[in-house]
This record gives structure tokens, C-alpha cells and sequence, in this order.
């Protein structure tokens, strides 16, 4: 298959610690593939793969899987895990596939494609059959606002330029507004909180930062960014930190669309 992206990949992914530190990722992807629903002899495209966890046990239902993500390191692991499936580097708004698939499936991935999530959702349509279904979960409106609440306070505070924060996260009205106004039929929301501990995280939000936040590091001197974290850290416990360790305070938007 050939996929073509035609913008640069900004984020840079560490691989071994998304699926070690941050594992919660793909385990918690299982109730979102039991509304995918594969079957056997169905074409799926998994966007925002990450390291093929999830494309692995879609395959295990008998379909053939495609998995998709703007991370090449990403997309590396992946080929030596699964090394049976097919994985590509491709943009989410900006991807085409030389045949139509039954479904995509996306989990905890489309938030990261806020630059044009309505060329996401278009080319997702061009890539199902009439009729096909689209199946995703992403961070909803107010998903992390107490860990972003101490990023920017943090940053503010050491005088630093407000960071432009890599993520979109819709209320549910505009993201079915989205899906309607781009050629799709929704059948199933689900809007959510859910907490989630960040047991792998032994410098709890900082180093949920360093993960998902990694590329605004970049911008701030190197002496500045440990400090830093220190003070994001002061900040968030308040409100995420318990006796049982660090909590993320994730708010999840779940639907089930059909191609019209």
C-alpha cells in the first residue's frame, strides 16, 4: 500500500516509554474495539496505531489491518513487533490509501490531529466503503485540565511565553457537528470522565509532561526546564495527586459513525 503525507511530523515519540510507562494507552483501547466490532474478512485502518498493540489484536479477529501513525518511530516498533502486519508513516489530514476499508479505528490519537481535524475526518470518509464505520476515542472537552492548568500557571510564572499545547479536544456537540457536516452518520457518543492512575510515573505530572509535552520543552532554556517541572508539579498535586499515587485527569469523547 502506498500512503502519502505532505506535512512535517512534529512530535517526537519515545516509543519504549509510551508502551512501558504509559501502557494504560492500549489496555484501555479494549471496550473501543468491542464497538469496532471486527469481523473476519474485513479491512480495517487503524489511525494513530502507535506501536501496533491494538492493530495486533484486531488482526486477531480475522481482518486485515492497516495501521497509520505520524510518529515514524512509532511506526518502527511497530514493523518489528508485528511484523505480519502492514504499518505506514502518514499525516492524518493528509493521507490516501489505494483501496477502501470497512472501518477505521482510532483510539487516543485523533486529539493529536487539532491542526485540521476536518481534513482528518475527510480523509478518513475517502478511505471507507459506502456505509463504513468509523469508530474512535479522543480526549474530550476539559480532558487534563488540571495537569494543563499547572503547565501554563508554571510557565507564566518563569516568565516564559504561553506554549501553544499540541492538543484539540472537542465538546461533543462540535465534534458531531464535524462528523455530520463532513458526510457522516453518528449512531453512538459517549462522553466521560475517567481518571486514570499514572502508576509508571514516578515524578508524577512532570513526567507525564516530558511525555506528551516533550517538543515545549524544547523551547525552554535548559536550566530553566527541571524547575520547572518541579513547579508543575506543586501545582497539579492539589487536585491529582492521592495517597495511591498520581492520578491524570483524562475526560474521554467515545463514538461509533457511519459513511453516509
Amino acid at each position: 500500500m502506498a500512503l502519502r503525507h505532505e506535512t512535517p511530523i512534529l512530535m517526537r515519540w519515545n516509543a519504549r516509554a509510551y508502551d512501558s510507562s504509559f501502557g494504560y494507552v492500549s489496555p484501555q483501547g479494549a471496550p473501543l474495539i468491542e464497538l469496532l466490532d471486527p469481523r473476519p474478512g474485513e479491512r480495517v485502518l487503524d489511525l494513530g496505531c502507535g506501536t501496533g498493540v491494538l492493530s495486533a489484536e484486531i488482526a486477531a479477529r480475522g481482518t486485515t489491518v492497516l495501521g497509520v501513525d505520524g510518529s515514524a518511530t512509532m511506526i518502527e516498533v511497530a514493523r518489528a513487533h508485528h511484523p505480519e502486519l502492514d504499518f505506514l508513516v502518514g499525516d492524518g489530514a493528509a493521507f490516501t490509501v489505494p483501496m477502501t476499508f470497512d472501518a477505521v479505528f482510532s483510539n487516543a490519537a485523533l486529539h493529536w490531529m487539532g491542526r485540521d481535524p476536518d481534513g482528518v475526518i475527510q480523509c478518513v470518509r475517502n478511505a471507507l466503503v459506502p456505509g463504513g464505520r468509523f469508530v474512535a476515542e479522543m480526549g474530550g472537552a476539559g480532558n487534563c485540565a488540571a495537569l494543563t492548568s499547572a503547565m501554563l500557571t508554571a510557565w507564566r510564572e518563569y516568565g516564559l511565553p504561553e506554549p501553544e499545547l499540541p492538543w484539540y479536544f472537542p465538546s461533543p456537540a462540535e465534534y458531531a457537528l464535524r462528523l455530520e457536516k463532513g458526510g457522516f452518520t453518528v449512531r453512538l457518543l459517549e462522553y466521560f470522565d475517567r481518571p486514570t492512575p499514572l502508576d509508571e510515573c514516578p515524578g508524577g505530572a512532570a513526567d507525564w509532561v516530558r511525555m506528551f509535552a516533550g517538543s515545549l520543552l524544547d523551547m525552554v532554556p535548559p536550566a530553566t526546564a527541571e524547575p520547572l517541572l518541579r513547579r508543575v508539579n506543586e501545582l497539579a498535586a492539589p487536585a491529582l495527586r492521592r495517597e495511591s499515587g498520581w492520578m491524570a485527569d483524562y475526560v474521554r469523547l467515545r463514538f461509533a459513525a457511519v459513511r453516509a
